[in-house]
């Protein structure tokens, strides 16, 4: 098959006329693996199948620090993410049963994606149950009016991909009164319904289906059988007699199947795999599934039980030898936060509601190794006699960073700009909350205020240490003076380890 990229798109469309692609696999269809599959020699590939319901919920967000374009859910979570890298390429597969919800979520991601398709052929319970994939092969009405719904709502292409009826005349039957909606494509898997990848595909019926169409024809499901180099692609879409083939777990064990040139060795396939993963902070249990499903009957292989025992990103990269590259990426990626934060945000007090912000950062260098902001703060309570701070510290979903807000003498104060840590988050808070007041905050080359004795500041006690012991004379003082006992919700907890999950963040 022709590696001519170009010979995919039409007057700016995106053309499925002799293409391979990387098909819909849940889990497997993230960006990671999708630009790696485009690497290789893919001409288009599809994202995971995406529920409508769930999409249509999300918010487009420009993410400026990893150069994508997130649809971020409303507990935060990314749903889909994307790049320019893989705009002209990419085809963003939805599970729908409701024309109007389709077209609401097309909508939503037209302007990032060269195509939206319709995913008709999951046999799997999770999409059937609502309707969906499989279950609309029962319905072609409903079928009829998604694509028609799609096509005259959006400026893309839409296709769907299908499964196989009982019979031949039903399948032939179906694909041409979806041709008729005026989709540009449609991807059959030549299995029945209640088939498995188990079973052989059926290479008669997309045949078929081809000859009775004149919109290209996607074969798919020739892993177990037909696809074992890249030269079986070509044998297989003369097999089936379609226009373009579409790989699923042939791919998804080794990508570079796609390469004209050749496959390569498995564990370069994985690491090229794993960079794409942490330069776009893929999630790390969606990176450990990938790379599990690569190592198939190795997963049990020392490597494989490492890559299984692994939390983090971090970890997973241990296992593969790439702990520097990880390092070297996180710290690309804060670099470019700290200067997109610093040039977009003025470090000027701001009311949010009941709090009052500010754009700071905490600079460790800034402060001598034994002192913090949050130790002159603490400080400044006691000498003032009020509650000591209240921290109350939150993560973002999307990035995994931390913004703390810390309450003193009743009034909130807060970094806008997000931490890498919840440690440096809290640090933040007690800038923004002592630049406010006017009070000193313990920088190198600050006059010093008398609010940390001498001692402390030319570090003949431990700073971490000093921090703990001035806050429990402070919760003494409160206790002498209310005899109430005090409840400290998160006073200390510059002395917490994060969890792993937390020490990988940016």
């Amino acid at each position: 098959m022709p590696d001519d990229r170009a010979a995919t798109m039409a007057a700016g469309r995106l053309s499925f006329n002799n293409i391979t692609a990387l098909a819909p696999m849940v889990r497997v269809g993230t960006l990671p693996m999708r630009l790696l599959a485009l690497d290789y020699g893919a001409d288009v590939v599809y994202c995971e199948e995406l529920i409508d319901i769930k999409m249509a919920q999300c918010q487009r967000v420009v993410n400026d620090v990893l150069e994508t374009v997130d649809f971020v859910a409303p507990d935060d979570r990314v749903m889909f993410r994307t790049c320019e890298r893989e705009k002209g390429n990419v085809v963003f597969q939805m599970g729908t049963a409701d024309p109007d919800r389709a077209l609401a979520v097309a909508r939503l991601v037209e302007k990032d994606v060269a195509a939206v398709d319709v995913n008709m052929g999951c046999p799997k319970e999770y999409s059937t149950k609502g309707g969906m994939g499989a279950a609309l092969l029962s319905d072609p009405d409903k079928i009829e009016a998604i694509l028609r719904t799609l096509v005259t709502g959006v400026s893309i292409p839409v296709t769907c991909k299908i499964r196989i009826l009982p019979s031949l005349v039903e399948t032939v039957s179906l694909v041409r009164r979806i041709e008729r909606t005026g989709v540009a494509a449609v991807a059959v898997h030549g299995r029945f319904k209640d088939e498995r990848p188990r079973h052989p595909v059926h290479c008669d019926y997309i045949q078929a289906v081809a000859q009775a169409v004149s919109i290209p024809v996607i074969a798919n499901g020739g892993s177990l059988d037909h696809v074992k180099t890249n030269a079986d692609i070509e044998e297989f879409r003369k097999a089936t007699g379609a226009s373009s083939v579409m790989l699923a777990r042939a791919a998804m064990w080794n990508a570079s199947l796609f390469r004209s040139q050749g496959a390569l060795p498995l564990e370069k396939v994985m690491e090229d795999y794993l960079k794409y993963a942490i330069q776009y902070d893929n999630n790390a249990f969606n990176t450990k599934y990938c790379l599990c499903q690569m190592l198939r009957d190795k997963v049990e292989s020392p490597l494989g039980k490492q890559v299984q025992a692994a939390q983090t990103n971090a970890e997973i990269s241990e296992a593969y030898g790439l702990q520097e590259f990880y390092r070297q990426t996180r710290e690309q990626l804060q670099a470019r936060r700290d200067a997109l934060q610093s040039g977009s945000q003025p470090e000027r007090p701001v009311t949010d509601g009941d709090v009052t912000t500010m754009a700071v950062k905490f600079e460790r260098r800034e402060y001598p190794p034994q002192i913090t902001p949050k130790m002159f703060l603490l400080e400044w309570s006691r000498k003032e006699k009020v509650e000591q701070p209240q921290y109350e510290t939150v993560q973002r979903a999307q990035d995994r960073a931390f913004q703390s807000t810390v309450t003193v003498a009743q009034k909130k104060y807060r970094s806008s700009l997000w931490e890498k840590s919840k440690k440096f988050a809290e640090q933040a808070a007690a800038i923004v909350c002592l630049r406010v007041l006017g009070v000193p905050e313990g920088r190198i080359g600050e006059e010093d205020s008398g609010l940390v004795c001498k001692r402390k500041r030319e570090g003949k006690v431990n700073g971490a240490a000093e921090e703990e012991r001035s806050r429990k004379r402070h919760v003494n003082d409160d206790l002498q003076q209310t005899s109430e006992v005090a409840v400290v919700t998160n006073g200390d907890s510059h002395q917490e380890a994060p969890p792993p999950s937390q020490r990988e963040s940016l």
